[in-house]
């Protein structure tokens, strides 16, 4: 008898459409090489959804890692993050009644360290166009305003303040992957 398979996301770090490499048919192809199974992509981001007996989080990165260098010459952050992990997320609803609207917009970054902040959330600059909630479940949460600034923008503050070794996805496509994975 088998191991039970958990569910997890890989969410890669600096994958968009733009780059032929990273093409969702390509990720997939690296995950089934693996023997991961129901892989699945959700937008063309980088989030790859799969199944796997393994559950070290921390060594299926490595893994996953590894095998994209050599398979697409990809080297950047993975964050391999299990169904439970997002479920907790997305419960703990750090967005409140907040929603995506024409003029902002509600943003997750990941970390692949624990963080170490002196920061007081909710955290705002003056003039900034951002406003970071806070940290929940290891996840910042953060919206941005789209009439002051852009989502880049907040980015490069995001890696600034907490290092290269995040990757950030809206809070909608958070949903699109949490729907995936049940």
């Amino acid at each position: 008898m088998g191991h039970k398979m958990s569910s997890y996301v890989a969410l890669l770090r600096g994958v968009g459409p733009a780059n032929p490499h990273t093409r969702n048919e390509n990720l997939r192809r690296v995950f089934i090489d693996l023997g991961f199974e129901n892989v699945q992509t959700v937008i063309s981001s980088g989030n790859v959804l799969f199944e796997s007996e393994l559950n070290d989080t921390k060594k299926l990165e490595l893994i996953i890692g590894k095998q994209l260098q050599k398979q697409l010459d990809f080297r950047s952050t993975i964050l391999v993050i299990s169904k439970e992990e997002l479920e907790d997320l997305f419960n703990e609803n750090p967005f409140g009644d907040l929603k995506d609207t024409p003029g902002s917009k509600l943003n997750v970054t990941f970390l692949k360290n624990k963080p170490e902040t002196e920061l007081q959330f909710p955290y705002q600059e003056e003039n900034e166009g951002f406003t970071v909630l806070g940290i929940f479940n290891g996840a910042i949460c953060s919206v941005v305003n789209l009439e002051r600034t852009r989502t880049p923008h907040l980015m490069s503050w995001l890696e600034k303040e907490f290092g290269k070794e995040i990757t950030t996805r809206t809070w909608k496509t958070v949903g699109r992957i949490l729907k995936k994975l049940n």
